[in-house]
């Protein structure tokens, strides 16, 4: 079998062209191959065939293309339905994207080690695969999906041909076809540097300054930037007359040019922090994301404070660098306060690494669509930490198929984003958790009181944040034994209090996956952990605040997005049940204390209250008056409060 996207869709058996149905049939086969054997839902194949709003488009129809194409196609071709979308594996089949992609690679590869003949005559052959603009008569969706980033792949194709063909001193052969892609990307920095150079070398040093004269107009006039200090030079040394005549580029580019302001100089981002030197654990979730990246998925890291979500992305980051050659993006999307950084501001720092200078753009949008512009065609990992949400990440997210963005954040509510696999984390493995606290307190340490050594580590819940403050505690005071450690994390009360070491702050960790939850439900949570059951569901939540069991259940699951509470296996009444974790609970009951301490002499009454609506929960409660019921007379609102909130000291208002 032979399918070829680059130019019109097509596909042959045994040297048979098959006979393919118009533009849908195109789409669904063109999709399904650069899919690269990954599932595409119905909902996307959807989208491709009919556009965003295809809820008039039956399902029917997309069965019938996929029926059809396995018909035509034979028995060779293994296209499988898989839950709510199909696969299709291609086995050893001839697809010319594929072969493309692989002559390119190894072209830059000789490039970048000096066989510059090689280089060339490689090159060439990937460009001749070429026959036309890419993913003809398919859908304008499918097109506007995915010809941007082939077309791009293309033209840094022609770029690194370009630089093997000046090697070996055949500048007035490249001259035609430079001057058709100057044309095409007038703000592309690297393209316009080459056609100045040939020109130069065939005797027009005229026309080089006018293509250098006419590039920097175009980027003032589009962009509002200068060109990049790279095509400066170059045309200094063109206006002098010293660029030598003939020569090989003094180092192949190790990725696309820059673009637009772009210098072209070669230089790799590395925005990666330092990482933890004494890392230990999480192998199977380390597996995980390496195994989604390298099955090209993005990948979001989602759970609790303090699982060390942002430790494993950037040691996985360092892991697999080699599968990104074009460089490291990283940007912490939590400001200094605590709050969500505005995405313009990481766009900026991005931008400025791929070598933008001069004034950045203004608005987000631009920002965005500079970056998708100078992404497309490369191979970056972008690493976003510590997202708030969706919309703070879509910009953020790089242009084209070659590169991948890893991304970490509490709410699990980041899993809407496109094409991302979740993977969690969870407390540490018993043997790991006590690896972690012997790797930062000192292994004969540890190992010289193995039981308080798990006492320190089930007082700490296994939970990554919390080991390694009581770790640094122990190695900054060498004097004290372990024990001693663990007799002090031993009271609940104190426990928080103890697990603080520097900046380190286990508390504050937690709480701040309070941040985005709304007034009424913090209020909640901090109800349910001072008096709720060890495990929570719809029904006993519903009776603890008065509400109905809807209330209590979107209550729970916004928790639980929220990472406050973990979810668990349903009931027999097929209620799911969740619970806190233990340093969680402290967190959220302890974070309750201070709001409620200028309420009043009522909110000053003794724990024993608390103790006695406790009891009275653990007993059962009669059914409730809803804590949000309000009867209107006139101007007024009468509230009833639940037994719970008395007993509490909670007011809803």
């Amino acid at each position: 079998m032979h399918f070829t996207v680059l130019g019109p869709v097509s596909a042959e058996v045994d040297g048979r062209a098959v006979d393919l149905d118009g533009s849908k049939q195109r789409t669904v086969l063109a999709a399904l191959l650069l899919a690269d054997g990954r599932t595409l839902t119905d909902e996307r194949l959807a989208a491709l065939l009919w556009g965003p709003d295809h809820r008039a488009a039956s399902t029917s129809r997309l069965y019938t293309y996929v029926s059809r194409l396995r018909t035509r196609i034979g028995p060779g071709l293994r296209l499988e339905r898989i839950g709510r979308g199909y696969r299709m594996d291609i086995g050893d089949a001839v697809f010319d994207w594929d072969l493309f992609r692989r002559l390119a690679g190894a072209g830059r590869a000789d490039l970048l080690a000096g066989r510059y003949a090689g280089a060339e005559r490689t090159l060439a052959r990937a460009l001749a695969l070429w026959r036309g603009p890419a993913l003809r008569d398919v859908t304008a969706h499918l097109a506007d999906a995915e010809a941007p980033g082939l077309e791009e792949a293309r033209v840094s194709a022609h770029e690194d041909h370009a630089d093997a063909a000046l090697a070996t001193g055949r500048a007035a052969e490249v001259v035609p076809v430079l001057t058709e892609l100057v044309a095409r990307h007038p703000v592309r920095e690297r393209i316009r540097g080459q056609l100045m150079v040939a020109l130069f070398r065939c005797g027009r040093q005229a026309d080089a300054l006018a293509v250098y004269e006419e590039g920097r107009r175009q980027l003032a006039e589009e962009l509002g930037i200068d060109p990049g200090p790279a095509l400066r030079s170059l045309h200094q040394q063109i206006l002098t007359g010293t660029l030598p005549t003939a020569r090989a580029p003094r180092r192949p580019a190790a990725a696309p040019a820059a673009g637009p302001g772009g210098g072209g100089h070669g230089l790799v981002p590395a925005m990666l922090p330092a990482g933890a030197g004494d890392f230990t654990g999480r192998a199977a979730q380390t597996a995980q994301v390496l195994a989604a990246l390298h099955a090209r998925q993005d990948v979001l890291l989602a759970d609790a404070p303090g699982t060390g979500k942002s430790a494993l992305a950037v040691r996985v980051a360092r892991h697999c660098r080699a599968r990104f050659p074009h460089g490291l993006l990283y940007a912490d999307l939590r400001a200094a306060d605590g709050a969500a950084r505005d995405p313009a501001e990481a766009l900026g720092w991005f931008l400025r690494a791929l070598g933008v200078t001069g004034a950045l753009p203004a608005t987000l949008d631009e920002r965005t669509h500079l970056y998708r512009t100078l992404t497309t065609g490369r191979r970056l990992l972008v690493v976003l930490d510590n997202a708030a949400d969706d919309a703070q990440v879509r910009p953020l997210r790089p242009g084209g198929g070659g590169s991948r963005t890893l991304v970490t954040g509490v709410r699990s509510t980041l899993a809407s984003l496109e094409g991302v696999r979740l993977v969690r984390l969870g407390p540490m493995e018993e043997g790991e958790a006590h690896r972690l606290l012997a790797a930062v307190a000192g292994e004969e340490r540890v190992a010289a009181e193995p039981e308080a050594a798990a006492r320190v580590v089930e007082a700490c819940g296994r939970l990554p944040l919390a080991l390694r403050v009581a770790g640094a505690r122990l190695a900054a005071r060498q004097q004290w034994p372990v024990a001693r450690l663990a007799d002090r994390l031993a009271p609940q009360e104190r426990r928080l209090e103890e697990l603080r070491f520097g900046s380190l702050d286990v508390r504050a960790s937690l709480r701040a996956a309070l941040d985005p939850l709304e007034g009424a439900a913090r209020r909640d949570c901090g109800l349910l952990a001072a008096a709720g059951p060890a495990l929570l569901t719809p029904v006993n939540t519903a009776r603890l605040l008065g509400l109905s069991c809807e209330e209590a259940e979107e209550l729970l699951e916004c928790l639980a997005s929220s990472q406050v509470l973990e979810a668990r296996g349903a009931e027999g009444g097929g209620w799911l049940r969740y619970c806190f974790t233990p340093l969680m609970r402290l967190a959220v009951r302890d974070g309750a204390a201070p709001r409620a301490a200028g309420a009043g002499p009522a909110a000053r009454r003794p724990a024993q209250a608390a103790a006695r609506g406790r009891a009275s929960v653990a007993a059962g409660l009669p059914p409730l008056q809803p804590a949000r019921r309000q009867e209107r007379a006139g101007a007024r609102a009468v509230v009833c409060l639940t037994p719970l909130h008395q007993v509490l000291d909670v007011s809803r208002q």
